[in-house]
């Protein structure tokens, strides 16, 4: 299955994502804000990455602009999973490279079947 980064600043959201995403037979590496994802992404390359939006230090869509600057990351999808549903966001994120966006508390079918249709 896929390599997902899971990014987020809360231990139990992680917890919850990387739970789901294991549970369908995913590889999950967890970052805690957007620095230690960006490191993690110089580093090895992920099919996936699902990113919250409000962190510390970096947030998602800095994330989002950051990786999109890799050329490993030029084409790999970047879900936004976040609390954040306002236009303004969504817009910030789309031009940041975000291929889709995610509003928590997330249904986790919602979740799988999203991911299944990225990653094709």
């Amino acid at each position: 299955m896929a390599k997902i980064l899971a990014v987020d600043d809360s231990a139990s959201m992680r917890q919850m994502v990387s739970f789901t995403l294991k549970g369908a037979g995913h590889q999950v590496t967890e970052a805690s804000d957007g620095v230690e994802a960006l490191k993690i992404a110089q580093g090895q390359a992920m099919d996936l990455v699902l990113s919250d939006v409000n962190m510390p230090n970096m947030n998602g869509i800095e994330l989002c602009a950051n990786l999109r600057q890799l050329p490993s990351y030029k084409f790999t999808p970047i879900l936004m999973l976040t609390t954040e549903s306002t236009g303004d966001k969504k817009m910030a994120g789309k031009t940041a490279g975000a291929t889709g966006w995610i509003v928590k508390p997330f249904n986790p079918d919602q979740l799988l079947t999203t991911i299944k249709k990225v990653l094709g």
